[in-house]
């Protein structure tokens, strides 16, 4: 970065303008320094070490999540639209590290939409909504893609090879369910969703069988996920109507009566506010800051549920987290009355972002599924790496140059149009893409470089033109451009992508140690057109109408401030003051009770599995039956114990073991108790803490 991370922000912001609170001094202080030499090789992982995880399980878009178990694994995968490959397989033991295993569709070509040729493209269409299922020792992967008709790939192994065919429907976010007496049932469409009994084959729907099992006003939505337990049907689904909320239905038969819940998880987002959206999809782009009243804008709100070995129920979901994409959470389910609530005994509905792992028979080494930093140097393209629709595929080599990506230029009238760009999802909170670009082959009118894919979009890059090279920064938002020149044709091109302010920072470098700052700050935005949060991409296209030159790219490396699921590691055994998120009063103990005023010190305790207890002189931060905190002797147990939880901007949460409810300072009366379901996305509702 051009400036230490512990510089940019010497303070909490209170500005709720983007509805995101910015990190303390003190996180910032601790992150990941970037390597001295070589490249970055740490990324992202939920397992915090200690027998916990922390939500997100990938901090990258993955949307759109199904998953089921065979045998001792989870398989996962996800809607991957007009990126190219397509359909991950994703494996897993414990359901928190992951495993790359294949792609199950690895070109989707119903013709020049799908190949950004003549002027067309599928942007934010192409695959949606998997529906993952295991048979007979077969796995299968249902997708619709609209305005075609629902893909069908199988695979005896989920590494591949898989094969391919086609539906003669187009079922628009479908389920499957293969049930037991050897029928195959179907559910799908939005809100009046519609079951139907499957043919043989799996292509077609069995004549008579079709039939519409909700009304529009019975409160289902979209995403359906279809189950079997304990010989009844399940259907869960997503609803954004009224606000995002998973909604979920219960019957005896697959063609009902059904009976509704309204929602078996509310306004789950982990306290992160609604970020960037636009006003409109086309320009001139106007940006709409985000709400913080928006309190759904961000929650938990389509996945399913998945039964482990060890005979735990666990729920899995997407929620969308702003420009960064739509992500994975994880969650523990509580059957009550017969209902799969997302989350624990007294707080159902709502989701601790940090928990206890599930059981396993054995521990299970942190893993990740993809590596994002890149030397060129292998023969074939690294997972990460997914096409901008289907790629040409004589226009583009790791041979030509051994050691680097070489892009051919094609014409395009822009970076939107340009084909055969090649992108890797971001990655969040803060990420820092660098590329390694030698320019020295390009041609008059070739534009190379690295870019924010996304709408709108950002693009730095080479242009080259009859009077030299030049570094040149084009905002899509602003519609500007910016240039410098460059004399030298090798160079360091970099991103700073702040996923929590939403601005990202462009630079560059001619030595690779020093970097200049180019353009103007870029505000990132969520947008249903793309229907995907921001990727990373490297291009190379010619603007004047022909087949220019080649761009050679000799790395990429993609540096992350904070791999760890915590900004800054639980203080056990030392001494802290709690004071309220944009306050200057906290939790102050006096007198052998607590309230609220000047910050007192208090001694953190181990609890394990990433718990602790709070100690005042020799007396204890203890909840109440009644949810009320107070301070008393003895030895800390349940009552005294709370599990430490960072938002995902960086404030304390406790979560008391006792209720599974949150500590709660209201500063107007001067009381505190363990009464809040969890933090909201407005940052003053008492939940939040800084500490020092």
């Amino acid at each position: 970065m051009t400036t230490p991370l512990s510089l940019r922000f010497a303070a909490l912001a209170l500005s709720s303008t983007l509805a995101l609170s910015l990190l303390s001094a003190a996180a910032l202080a601790q992150h990941e320094p970037r390597p001295a030499h070589g490249l970055s090789t740490k990324t992202w992982t939920p397992d915090n070490g200690n027998g916990t995880f922390t939500n997100p399980l990938l901090y990258d878009e993955f949307s759109d999540p199904d998953m089921i178990r065979v045998g001792e694994y989870f398989y996962l995968t996800g809607t991957t639209m007009h990126a190219m490959p397509g359909l991950p397989v994703l494996r897993s033991k414990d359901l928190v590290n992951w495993e790359f295993l294949s792609y199950a569709s690895p070109k989707l070509d119903f013709g020049p939409a799908y190949r950004l040729e003549d002027g067309k493209g599928i942007y934010g269409r192409g695959i949606w909504a998997p529906s993952f299922r295991f048979h007979d020792g077969t796995f299968y992967i249902f997708s619709n893609v609209n305005g075609r008709g629902t893909q069908i790939y199988t695979a005896t192994d989920p590494k591949g090879p898989w094969t391919h065919r086609e539906m003669k429907r187009s079922l628009h976010d479908l389920s499957v369910l293969f049930d037991d007496d050897g029928k195959v049932y179907v559910v799908w469409d939005h809100q009046e969703m519609k079951m139907a009994q499957l043919t043989d084959d799996l292509t077609d729907l069995v004549p008579g069988t079709e039939k519409v099992i909700f009304k529009k006003d019975q409160g289902m939505g979209e995403g359906a996920h279809l189950l079997k337990i304990d010989g009844k049907y399940f259907i869960l689904s997503a609803n954004y109507a009224g606000g995002f909320r998973m909604p979920a239905a219960r019957a005896d038969h697959p063609f009902g009566p059904w009976e509704v819940n309204w929602s078996i998880s509310t306004n789950e987002g982990f306290g992160m506010a609604e970020g960037n959206r636009l006003k409109k999809n086309t320009p001139p782009f106007e940006v709409k800051p985000g709400d913080p009243k928006r309190h759904d804008s961000t929650a938990i709100h389509q996945g399913g549920i998945v039964l482990t070995h060890a005979g735990e129920w666990w729920g899995y979901s997407m929620m969308d987290y702003n420009s960064v994409g739509r992500l994975l959470s994880l969650s523990p389910v509580t059957w009550k009355d017969g209902w799969p609530y997302f989350g624990l005994p007294g707080n159902l509905g709502r989701n601790p972002r940090t928990w206890v792992k599930p059981k396993t028979a054995e521990a299970q080494a942190i893993k990740v599924p993809f590596e994002r930093s890149d030397d060129f140097s292998g023969p074939s393209l690294k997972p990460v790496w997914q096409w901008n629709h289907v790629p040409v595929a004589d226009k583009w080599s790791l041979a030509e140059r051994p050691g680097y990506l070489r892009l051919h230029a094609l014409p395009a009238k822009s970076f939107w149009e340009a084909r055969n760009s090649l992108t890797q999802r971001a990655i969040g909170p803060l990420s820092s893409p660098t590329v390694v670009l030698d320019a020295g082959g390009l041609k008059d009118g070739d534009v190379a470089g690295l870019a924010l894919l996304n709408l709108p979009y950002a693009t730095l890059g080479v242009e080259k033109t009859a009077g030299g090279l030049s570094v040149a920064v084009f905002d899509q938002m602003k519609n500007a451009t910016k240039r410098v020149p460059l004399k030298a044709p090798r160079v360091w091109l970099r991103a700073d992508a702040d996923f929590l302010t939403e601005k990202a920072r462009f630079s560059y470098s001619v030595d690779g140690k020093t970097f200049v700052p180019v353009g103007d700050e870029f505000t990132m935005v969520f947008q249903l057109v793309t229907f995907q949060g921001g990727r990373y991409a490297l291009f190379n296209y010619n603007t004047a109408g022909s087949e220019g030159g080649v761009a050679d790219f000799d790395s990429i490396d993609v540096y992350q401030p904070y791999p760890h699921c915590l900004m800054r590691p639980i203080p056990v055994g030392k001494t802290i003051r709690l004071t309220s998120f944009g306050a200057k009063t906290g939790l102050l103990a006096a007198g052998g009770r607590l309230s609220v005023g000047a910050p007192s010190a208090f001694a953190v305790e181990d609890m394990k599995l990433g718990r602790v207890a709070l100690r005042s002189g020799k007396q204890y931060v203890t909840v109440g039956a009644d949810g009320a905190l107070s301070l008393a002797d003895g030895a800390p147990g349940e009552a005294q114990s709370f599990q430490w939880i960072e938002t995902p901007t960086g404030e304390l949460v406790l979560m008391a073991l006792a209720n599974h409810r949150f500590v709660r300072v209201d500063a107007a009366n001067g009381k505190v108790a363990v009464d809040s379901p969890g933090p909201l996305t407005e940052s003053g509702d008492g939940t939040r803490f800084t500490w020092k």
